[in-house]
């Protein structure tokens, strides 16, 4: 290279946590990830895309709860590590967001591709398998979609005919009422439960 020439600086794959780890979005490393920035993410992450009634916005954080609750509903005697890869199915979100259906089928394929390599990141760093067995992917599956079901029908607006055609009216819906709270709250709430499994 002469040096007329300026070399171009590799782009930033990086982000910097509040915890002051890096992490990797390309090749993260389990020992960058820490509950604390996952759950502070999520707490402040809205699903929905914030189209949601009530004074704050639904949070990842909120809704991962939620599902770990229905898993719980769905399977009575599930283990605290099943139920631990449920409160965490949605954790890469606390980095890249929670883009909405529609959004990831455009983006295609190299978003799930980034979205798997940090899900396998996080379940090590918190004990669980890099990819968890069918059954329990199946489970969590079931369960975010009764979530989704509920979130669509009690907050984002959707008639429960519609919200059935998109989302599968559930057999044997939990009596579950939604009601959004603080991000603070919503942290914390989730920090609580993370204890208690892990």
């Amino acid at each position: 290279m002469n040096k007329n020439q300026k070399s171009t600086p590799a782009p930033r794959a990086w982000q910097r946590m509040l915890s002051g780890r890096r992490l990797d979005l390309l090749d993260p490393s389990p020992l960058d990830v820490e509950i604390e920035d996952i759950a502070l993410g999520l707490s402040r992450e809205v699903r929905w895309n914030g189209q949601t009634i009530g004074e704050w916005g639904y949070s990842i954080a909120e809704h991962s709860l939620l599902v770990e609750e229905i898993v719980g509903l769905l399977k009575p005697d599930c283990s605290k590590q099943d139920r631990l890869a449920a409160l965490l199915h949605d954790a890469p979100e606390y980095v890249i967001g929670d883009l909405i259906t529609p959004f990831k089928y455009a983006i295609g394929s190299s978003y799930k591709e980034l979205e798997n390599r940090l899900m396998e990141a996080i379940h090590v760093s918190f004990g669980l398998p890099a990819n968890l067995p069918d059954r329990l992917n199946k489970l969590i599956k079931r369960a975010d979609r009764m979530a989704a079901y509920l979130e669509a029908t009690q907050l984002a607006g959707f008639s429960d005919p519609e919200a059935g055609k998109i989302f599968g009216k559930p057999r044997a819906l939990p009596n579950i009422r939604i009601t959004p709270i603080p991000p603070q709250k919503a942290q914390e709430t989730f920090m609580k439960r993370f204890r208690q499994l892990y």
